[in-house]
């Protein structure tokens, strides 16, 4: 996958991988969703919680990534070191 040799990561790598993943999305996820409500607010003049964006949007894809990530990338760590045993 572009690259990049999933299966021969580390145990470390494997976390260093899955957390920076999931960094990612919650950035990303928490970019988006304070762009949407200011275009919200823009076109209805409502004011809304932008706080609401880190608690609603951001963490839980955050989470939901890291638990995607650590389980797909262990998943072939495990079978890697089960392999060599």
């Amino acid at each position: 996958m572009l690259g990049i040799p999933l299966g021969e990561l580390g145990w470390f790598q494997t976390l260093l991988m899955s957390f920076a993943t999931a960094f990612a999305a919650f950035f990303l996820t928490t970019f988006l969703a304070i762009m949407s409500m200011l275009v919200y607010m823009m076109t209805t003049s409502h004011r809304p919680d932008f706080s609401l964006t880190y608690k609603w949007a951001g963490l839980p894809v955050g989470l939901v990534v890291l638990a995607v990530t650590l389980s797909y990338l262990g998943t072939l760590w495990a079978r890697r070191k089960l392999r060599k045993a």
